[in-house]
């Protein structure tokens, strides 16, 4: 272990070199600001990581890899405490109009990106103005528009205004104001997600399409510096940036990810040393959950089928509902034996609460005549779709991301409808899961096992998906009064009524599943190996998983 950190060591600090030459060579010869330090000394935790496959672009970032490496360099206005609380980052002070329209942020005065410009307000108002820019193509646009309701986000997406004059401005260079067009109750939790960070506008039009995609494209003005990274590469790796205005918090030299997919594979490097902090999958985590370094958490994302309704299959309601009332979700969970439970909602548990502190999703089966296993009433559909399709024939294709436990998920969906219905067969296709992704929006699928992880703490960053026009409503579901309904929570007669607002989502929900738009199946539990070290990982249900700020070892 002490010769791989060494090792490590001595990456970080040629990386970190390499990386000072970066694409803004002349703000950082003219800087002002403080420069990162070259060397840390101290200890590199050592993770494993899903693919990361993509620029790290925080305005059109999309995988929850991606805004985990986000956070770890890039601070916003505010951050997500370790108890899930918010709490300030780069703002200092903020002020809320009484009508709850206008805010204003003061900015500290000691952030710095890393190349030595400081942070402004400006790279806020650019950051924000590029997201809703419909030529920077962010599928995360409509939290700006939809979700933040911020004034004029909406004409802009629509290419009716210019993304100047979105509701922000810049007062000076430490002062930040947002207009938004109906007031938000949930504002302040959106401000730690990475759609909501500041950007260099200089940097990025230099690095131009390349932007985000190497250590030297990337600026940071948070807790680490990026030293190793290509997208598909094996290896990801970062310094402690100590410029960073709360460097005294952070404990780590550095991180290093290596990216695996199999479980057997981070098993044997957790086991070598190799790595201090491994995620399991299939049978590695039976064989290691009664170690004292097994530690089960709930990830908050729920996987579930999503069913093309342009499909002539699919596109009939009864066979949509005899294939979710044909699986058996708590076989599923008990052959993935990850620790994950079976869902039975649009909405997973454990991240939505009410102000009396109720869960949105209570345990159980909220809707048992849309997702309990119901062998008999799914023959009865069935023969329904067959007599409507005029066939009894069908085969089908679903889409899966090629990792371990959504391959063995996949298998178990297939295996329990075709044994229920001999007349199906499905063939598996598992590819990458950025490449999953692709296919599904470009809609050429039938079925596929979908995932979802909460964005903020509201019910609305899943039911703003299946919303006609959202660019993850991939199954191309279409309900003009589902619409209007999320219409009325958003920026309608509801949006300020907090209790009226809360059971029309629920309303929402049920026509959710009484359409059959998705199949819930579980919601991912993460089966962690953690060394007995290692200190204060935080982890989140919502926006980004797993925070190394405060981390020792």
């Amino acid at each position: 272990m002490k010769n791989h950190s060494q090792k490590l060591a001595a990456i970080f600090l040629m990386a970190a070199t390499l990386f000072l030459f970066s694409c803004d060579k002349k703000s950082l010869k003219s800087s002002k600001g403080p420069l990162p330090e070259k060397s840390v000394s101290g200890s590199v935790l050592n993770v494993s990581i899903e693919a990361a496959a993509e620029p790290l672009d925080q305005q059109t970032a999309v995988f929850a890899t991606s805004f985990e490496l986000i956070g770890n360099m890039i601070d916003g206005l505010m951050q997500m405490a370790d108890d899930g609380s918010v709490q300030k980052a780069i703002c200092k002070e903020e002020t809320v109009s009484s009508d709850g329209l206008h805010y204003t942020f003061k900015l500290r005065d000691d952030v710095y990106w890393s190349n030595g410009e400081q942070v402004t307000a400006h790279d806020f108002v650019y950051g924000w103005q590029r997201a809703i820019d419909p030529a920077t193509n962010s599928e995360y646009a409509f939290m700006i528009s939809d979700i933040a309701q911020i004034k004029n986000a909406t004409a802009i997406q629509a290419g009716q205004m210019e993304p100047n004059q979105l509701g922000v401005r810049a007062v000076d260079d430490f002062t930040f104001e947002v207009e938004l067009q109906v007031p938000v109750s949930y504002f302040d939790q959106l401000l730690y997600f990475c759609t909501f960070y500041p950007a260099n506008q200089a940097f990025v039009e230099k690095c131009g399409d390349k932007y985000a995609t190497s250590p030297q494209t990337c600026l940071a003005n948070g807790a680490f510096i990026l030293t190793e990274y290509s997208m598909n590469g094996k290896s990801i790796s970062y310094i402690k940036n100590t410029a960073y205005y709360d460097a005294s918090k952070v404990k780590l030299a550095g991180l290093h990810y290596e990216v695996i997919n199999d479980g057997n594979e981070a098993l044997r490097k957790y086991q070598s040393g190799q790595l201090d902090f491994v995620e399991l999958s299939g049978d590695t985590v039976e064989k290691m959950k009664s170690d004292p370094d097994f530690r089960p958490v709930d990830s908050g994302f729920l996987y579930y089928i999503t069913y093309n309704f342009d499909d002539k299959n699919f596109a009939n309601k009864n066979l949509r509902r005899a294939f979710s009332l044909a699986i058996d979700r708590e076989r599923v969970v008990n052959e993935m034996a990850d620790g994950s439970a079976a869902a039975y909602a649009a909405i997973p548990r454990g991240f939505a609460f009410s102000q009396s502190g109720s869960d949105f999703t209570p345990k159980g089966v909220e809707f048992p005549e849309s997702c309990s296993y119901n062998p008999a009433q799914a023959k009865v559909f069935f023969e329904a779709a067959v007599r409507e399709l005029g066939t009894r024939r069908f085969n089908l294709e679903l889409l899966t991301a090629d990792g371990e436990t959504q391959v063995i998920a996949s298998n178990s969906i297939k295996n329990q409808i075709e044994s229920l219905f001999p007349e199906v067969q499905i063939t598996i296709k598992a590819v990458p899961k950025s490449e999953r992704r692709k296919i599904m929006s470009s809609g050429a699928f039938q079925f596929g096992l979908n995932n979802w992880g909460p964005d903020y703490a509201d019910p609305m960053t899943y039911l703003a998906m299946w919303v006609t026009g959202n660019d993850n409503n991939q199954g191309n579901y279409f309900n003009p009064t589902y619409n209007a309904l999320i219409a009325s929570c958003t920026d309608g007669d509801l949006c300020t009524k907090i209790s009226e607002r809360w059971s029309a989502l629920k309303k929402a929900e049920g026509m959710i599943m009484e359409d059959a738009v998705i199949s819930p199946i579980y919601q991912k539990c993460n089966a962690n190996l953690i060394k007995s070290g290692v200190r204060n990982i935080a982890f989140h249900a919502v926006a980004i998983n797993r925070i190394y700020k405060t981390t020792s070892k």
